[in-house]
């Protein structure tokens, strides 16, 4: 990989491996300059045939990413347009071309991972998470819109529908033995035997033939994937309500609260978005 990134830390942990670690402080909001790093990691990803597997994680152990960051969702919609063009200018479609890498990714979650971050981990391929501090969660309902970047449809897929409806309407928070119980993630680990677990798993998926593996993540998206209509709707209803009045005055009341600062608020996202 020959990238320079402002927020993100790339690095082969052995050849066929790489190593993606999420900085963006204060506290790993999806803004432009993530979205445009990401833009620019799956281009390189596309072509780089000697990496088989990449481990997505974060620098910051309360916040794997929490959200968008509301104040940018234009800013940050143009450089997703940068990977597709205008008719996929969206978080979705470019969280959709995370999953149709050739390279497998697997994400580990330490911390909060809510709405696009959410949905973020999602589109990789496996999800590992600490035990004692992931926490997991579709809110954009509790604010007045509906995930549009791949949550419903995943989750929808992965939970089914009743506990979709439940994770989806409800907008609460789950932590990572509830979110493993559901299907959100492949597993919940103690935060001592991740890093180690995951390692292995990628280091030992790299070792296979690469034909095999790539041959095997086509049938398996092929056969659990939602297509990219579905994509492309979501993130339209979502920009739609996202401008809505009542989503600008929760949005306001939410702000008013700390949102997008390292607060109380948002540690507590899930619970305090129900006393809107």
């Amino acid at each position: 990989m020959t990238q320079l990134y402002r927020t993100l830390r790339v690095a082969p942990s052995d050849e066929r491996v790489l190593g993606v670690v999420i900085d963006a402080p204060p506290m790993n909001l999806i803004g432009p300059e993530l979205v445009r790093d990401l833009v620019t990691l799956i281009g390189e990803l596309e072509s780089h045939r000697e990496t088989r597997v990449v481990v997505l994680e974060s620098a910051d152990p309360d916040y794997f990413v929490p959200h968008v960051d509301l104040t940018k969702v234009a800013e940050y919609t143009a450089e997703a347009a940068k990977a597709g063009g205008p008719d996929d200018a969206s978080l979705g479609m470019l969280w959709y071309k995370l999953s149709e890498l050739p390279v497998v990714t697997i994400a580990k979650i330490r911390g909060r991972a809510r709405g696009a971050g959410s949905e973020l981990a999602l589109a990789c391929d496996m999800r590992f998470a600490a035990r004692e501090n992931a926490i997991l969660g579709q809110f954009e309902v509790g604010v007045g819109a509906t995930p549009g970047a791949g949550g419903v449809q995943h989750l929808g897929r992965l939970l089914g529908r009743g506990r979709a409806m439940e994770a989806i309407l409800g907008a609460d928070d789950f932590d990572a033995d509830q979110a493993e119980r559901y299907g959100w993630i492949n597993r919940a680990l103690p935060d001592a035997d991740l890093d180690a677990f995951v390692a292995r798993l990628a280091r030992r998926i790299a070792s296979f033939p690469a034909d095999a593996v790539q041959s095997a993540k086509r049938v398996l998206n092929e056969l659990t994937m939602p297509g990219t209509d579905a994509i492309r709707a979501d993130a339209r209803r979502f920009h739609q309500l996202v401008a809505s009045d009542p989503v600008k005055a929760r949005a306001a009341a939410l702000f008013a609260w700390g949102l997008q600062t390292r607060s109380p608020l948002e540690l507590d996202l899930g619970d305090r978005i129900g006393s809107l």
